[in-house]
């Protein structure tokens, strides 16, 4: 039997993230840069005078992407601590360079700024993803605005909206979760070199008590791996709040997500939206004719799992014992990989679902019909009584009406006849003509389109013009899941 055959998988791996991701958190990510980081260190420590010869910094730099992943997994089976088994396995290909590996640094300074790193990059490619399902749904909306629709409030028939509206709430909150994300990523810092305890104690050694020789190499470091600032205090880590920030952000991101899936899922039950359906996809292996929202529903499943992961992080920041403990790894290893893959699968899918779902517009108006004209019995009550009526008396007349009407709907399936009893009615005087002008003069969604049009002016286009660099189209990049 193959051996992929006989381990577990992460569905991750072949069901539902982007080559993209899996490889910032692969082993060849995170191992290369760990010689990255080894090899700056070495090359800004030789810049602040230490006794590091261009030769060795040159045989780092040519290893960098050489790495033996067997030796390494002997190497820590053996000495049970996987930083020391990468450093002799780093020195096994660089032997000149043996003595300047790691010097002055604790396993901190790989394992945590590489763990920064990844988040970094992830932020970066969510943030993007993010964008493009902000950019494909406003542009569904604006093609959607005058679309009017029913409303719900307890998912029970309401004042009516538009396609479009709907989908403006939807992405008021994606682009309040990418400021959110973006901000976080614009602002992270770097834990740099801080020693065993963050006292930075080695460095100060090494340079022979120089503090601002120590303080340079903090800043040159967190700048050659593209980060604006190092943390200024910290024990042996950075804080562990820092995840739990992260995961909270893509948590909240989740619930809007989460939110809008359902939304689809309940009007795909309704037939008024489909999600997108191949050809030869099949909806059931029993019941053929059926076309489920799958995207939709592995996105809330998606959606879930990031929520309670996120709550793991989060105990973790408050457990943390004085300049450290252990007890994050194990649990870190797990989670903060799995929070981005999860999340850049569900943007995968979200890009699918906003550039291809169907909206039905014969059914919408449909359900529309069926519902509106007990909606628009108001604005027939009030013409009736500028024509000179009885309010109390047409109130009753129009309640008594109603109520047949809506049992006629539940118990015999029949269509609404509201309209036609209200003009049959010797004491409404109200003819039907004048009930349709009534109706076509009745704006029944209100500003939503002008709503959706002011958004997209006022809060997508400025987004647009700031970040339009992110559109996959500027790179040549592939819309498609």
């Amino acid at each position: 039997m193959e051996e992929n055959r006989t381990k577990y998988k992460t569905p991750f791996e072949d069901r539902y993230a982007s080559k993209q991701m899996l490889y910032i958190f692969s082993d060849t990510f995170k191992f290369s840069t760990w010689r990255k980081l080894w090899t700056a260190l070495a090359e800004e420590e030789q810049k602040l005078g230490l006794d590091i010869t261009d030769e060795q910094i040159q045989e780092l730099r040519d290893n960098i992407e050489n790495i033996d992943f067997e030796y390494a997994k002997e190497k820590e089976s053996l000495l049970r601590h996987d930083v020391m088994a990468h450093i002799h396995t780093y020195a096994k290909v660089a032997p000149k360079s043996s003595g300047i590996i790691h010097l002055g640094a604790t396993s901190a300074y790989v394992g945590d700024n590489t763990d920064l790193i990844q988040i970094k990059d992830a932020l970066s490619l969510i943030c993007k993803k993010l964008y493009n399902v902000i950019v494909i749904l406003s542009e569904r909306a604006i093609e959607t605005k005058d679309i009017n629709t029913l409303a719900f409030t307890h998912f029970q028939p309401a004042q009516p909206t538009t396609v479009g509206k709907r989908l403006t709430l939807y992405i008021q909150d994606f682009i309040d979760s990418f400021y959110m994300l973006e901000n976080i990523n614009s602002n992270m810092r770097m834990l740099g070199v801080k020693g065993t305890t963050g006292t930075q104690a080695s460095f100060l050694t090494l340079f022979h008590g120089d503090v601002n020789k120590v303080i340079s190499l903090d800043n040159a470091l967190a700048k050659k791996f593209g980060f604006t600032t190092v943390y200024s205090v910290s024990g042996q880590t950075y804080p562990r709040r820092f995840d739990s920030e992260v995961a909270m952000a893509l948590s909240l991101l989740s619930l809007s997500i989460h939110k809008m899936a359902t939304d689809f899922r309940l009007l795909a039950h309704m037939r008024e939206i489909d999600e997108p359906f191949e050809k030869n996809q099949i909806g059931s292996s029993a019941m053929a004719y059926k076309k489920n929202p799958m995207r939709s529903e592995r996105i809330c499943s998606l959606s879930r799992f990031i929520s309670n992961a996120a709550h793991t992080l989060e105990n973790t920041a408050a457990t943390q014992w004085f300049e450290r403990s252990l007890d994050d790894s194990a649990s870190k290893r797990l989670v903060v990989p799995q929070i981005f893959l999860a999340m850049d699968s569900i943007l995968e899918l979200m890009i699918n679902v906003s550039k291809g779902f169907v909206v039905n517009q014969k059914v919408i108006k449909q359900n529309l019909n069926r519902e509106t004209p007990f909606m628009l019995t108001e604005a027939i009550m009030m013409h009736l009584v500028e024509k000179g009526g009885d309010r109390q008396q047409i109130h009753e007349i129009i309640r008594v009406l109603s109520h047949k009407v809506m049992l006629e709907i539940k118990e015999d399936g029949k269509e609404n006849m509201l309209y036609s009893y209200i003009s049959n009615e010797k004491d409404m005087n109200i003819t039907m003509e004048e009930i349709n002008s009534i109706i076509e003069k009745e704006n029944i969604s209100g500003m939503s389109n002008i709503q959706v049009s002011n958004f997209i002016d006022d809060i997508v286009y400025p987004l647009k013009e700031k970040y339009d660099s992110l559109y996959f189209s500027k790179d040549g990049g592939d819309l498609s899941v």
